[in-house]
């Protein structure tokens, strides 16, 4: 990759707890954070060149792009909007992609000549990220997404009961209970 393509590239987010993350788990105090000490997901430029991919396959909407990257890390990093949407601009603006509305009136983004062209030209950085990212979607440790939404899911529940303190004592001890019952099941499986 070349020093230009520091500057043009938007920011990846560093991981759920963090500026630009997701925000689920923030605040919860259970160590829920996607990414906390992994560091970016993408180094400068990968995210330019697996959208360029993805795009060579067919024209696609925002959405199916993250859908697609979020498949093919193996569902351990969905990139937001706010990362995807200013990288295909980006693409645009070099020429790189093109933006026709659907019939729906959606943005469908469609590689160029261009694209194609800078796609040909970084073969082997495009086998080089993927190759990384499939020995990362390997090597993750930890429990797997159904889990996490799951312990994500339980945490919201109890921050809204207790919210604003409206629980009753009796409501707290149940509460308690419940998660206590939780842990002892999960330790019995």
């Amino acid at each position: 990759m070349s020093g230009q393509d520091s500057p043009e590239r938007p920011e990846a987010p560093c991981g759920w707890d963090c500026p630009g993350g997701r925000g689920r788990g923030r605040g919860l105090g259970l160590g829920l954070g996607r990414g906390r000490g992994r560091g970016r997901m993408f180094d400068n430029g990968d995210l330019r060149l697996i959208i360029l991919h993805l795009l060579a396959d067919h024209p696609s909407h925002g959405y199916e792009i993250i859908k697609a990257l979020e498949e093919r890390v193996g569902g351990g990093y969905s990139p937001s909007p706010g990362v995807i949407y200013p990288t295909l601009t980006l693409l645009e603006e070099l020429g790189q992609a093109t933006v026709n509305e659907d019939r729906g009136g959606r943005k469908l983004y469609s590689l160029t000549a261009a694209g194609q062209a800078m796609l040909a030209a970084s073969q082997a950085a495009i086998e080089a990220i993927f190759a990384r990212l499939d020995s990362g979607a390997a090597a993750r440790s930890g429990p797997p997404p159904q889990v996490m939404r799951a312990m994500e899911n339980l945490a919201v529940a109890v921050r809204l009961r207790l919210q604003g303190g409206a629980a009753t004592e009796m409501e707290i001890r149940a509460i308690a209970a419940a998660i206590d019952g939780a842990a002892q099941a999960v330790e019995e499986i």
